[in-house]
């Protein structure tokens, strides 16, 4: 039988199940890992004295030579070898000979796998932080050329209250930092080493498991043989915050999108982040916003498929966590190439200041400072609210904003006014008296984004 494990059989695998079932077209992407786990692992069996130590220094060259090969894209991977580790272990035998054999002593591929995918994670998860941190900057960078740059603030999409755009950029800021203080806590669940735990039970063989995990860097090692290898929860948590950072990028992409149409025209995107139309050459088309909303659905799909693929599973290995891979693989390329896109395009994007303060001069969103006003002049909250919704709505009729009213307009409505009013107004005023921490007041975001560069620094 050609097959490493085909003793017991007696006919050759049906060619459709071996196409159905190999997985090498996507695993072969963890042929580095693969690698450094069988580095360790001989290393450590040689130690133990379980295998000769010279076959274990030949073992370790023979791998080497295939990570040069993998290096190089030298490696044709074969789907009759089914999966990563079958096609490197066959290379090691033909590459070294029967000793090669040797290698696969005291595990599995079911821990062999799991280590695979936890040292692939590691590895990634550490490189997405690095990436929301280039957002990150790219945020605080806006934010500290408009602090002072006035936009509406919008609740249910209707203009609520003036705020800083600085303001508005940090929002997104935080979340980020959210998402990345998730993928760094992810990291304790990433570092536990499976390897050792064989097939399910352990392994006969005297190996030395803490000897691995330190070759490996991991921190914690599996105190249970079964949990090790049907454990995908790394993933799944992998998935879940991949979901949520992909669920905050499309929702600054919406902005964008809004900002940039011609109906807003807040700010216009760098020509090197849009597309044109193929009929009306008059069209500037926020491709990459809209399609970085479009790729959430992807996240989302990885994570409610790998949800379904586990909840019915007894342990320990099943085939089914075979689908565990291509999710987390593409989850991964997606969350790369959006905050890739994501950084230079808030970096480059123009903002339009002008129509920013156009928009605001246009609105009644400094009507709650009126309210405010009356308030502390004595007159109960609620009563305030309904003298300032007269007062709106003699101005809508009257086709003025609430900057545009006389003093004597505004008198009409209540003598506790005085002519202070207009200052009350000012746009710069309204988002000025909003001082309480974390509120949109120059002075709040100046501190904030202190405080978010010392996130950064840390």
């Amino acid at each position: 039988m050609s097959k490493l494990w085909g003793g017991r059989f007696t006919k050759e695998t049906n060619k459709l199940v071996e196409e159905f079932t190999a997985s090498i077209s996507f695993d072969q992407k963890l042929a580095k890992e693969d690698i450094a786990g069988s580095m360790a692992h001989v290393q450590m069996l040689g130690e133990c004295g379980i295998i000769p130590m010279e076959d274990a220094s030949k073992i370790k060259d023979g791998l080497l030579a295939i990570k040069k090969m993998v290096d190089a894209n030298e490696v044709e991977f074969l789907v009759e070898d089914e999966d990563i580790h079958m096609n490197i272990e066959k290379l090691l035998i033909e590459k070294i000979g029967p000793v090669g054999g040797k290698l696969h002593t005291g595990r599995s591929r079911n821990d062999q796998v799991a280590t695979d995918m936890h040292l692939y994670l590691r590895t990634k998860t550490t490189e997405l932080i690095k990436l929301i941190e280039d957002v990150q900057q790219a945020l605080i960078g806006q934010a500290k050329e408009h602090i002072h740059t006035l936009i509406p603030g919008y609740t249910h999409l209707q203009r609520a209250q003036p705020v800083s755009f600085a303001h508005h950029l940090m929002a997104y800021f935080w979340m980020f930092e959210r998402d990345k203080e998730r993928l760094i806590d992810s990291l304790k669940r990433v570092n536990w080493l499976p390897l050792g735990s064989g097939a399910l039970a352990g392994t006969t063989f005297p190996i030395n498991r803490e000897r691995v995990a330190e070759i490996l860097g991991f921190e914690t090692i599996y105190p249970n043989s079964m949990d090790a290898v049907s454990d995908r929860d790394f993933i799944l948590e992998f998935l879940s915050v991949g979901s949520i950072i992909m669920t905050h990028i499309s929702r600054f992409s919406e902005e964008l999108v809004i900002w940039s149409s011609q109906e807003f025209q807040f700010v216009e995107l760098d020509d090197s982040f849009c597309t044109g139309s193929s009929i009306m050459p008059q069209k500037k088309n926020p491709d990459v916003p809209e399609l970085l909303r479009g790729k959430t659905g992807r996240a989302y799909g990885n994570l409610i498929g790998l949800l379904t693929v586990l909840k019915g599973l007894p342990l320990a290995y099943n085939k089914d966590l075979q689908e565990d891979k291509e999710g987390m693989f593409d989850t991964v390329v997606t969350l790369e190439g959006a905050l890739k896109l994501l950084a230079p395009m808030i970096e480059t994007m123009t903002v339009k200041k002008d129509v920013m303060r156009k928009a605001i001069n246009n609105d009644f969103s400094n009507a709650t400072d009126i309210a405010d006003y009356l308030v502390r002049k004595g007159l109960p909250f609620r009563e305030a609210h309904e003298v300032i919704g007269k007062i709106v709505l003699y101005a809508i009729q009257a086709n003025k904003f609430l900057l545009d009213l006389s003093f004597e307009e505004y008198q009409s409505f209540s003598p506790l006014f005085n002519e202070d009013i207009y200052e009350v107004l000012a746009p710069e005023h309204v988002v000025a008296v909003r001082n309480s921490f974390g509120g949109t007041a120059p002075e709040q975001v100046e501190y904030q984004i202190k405080l978010a560069e010392g996130k950064l620094q840390r």
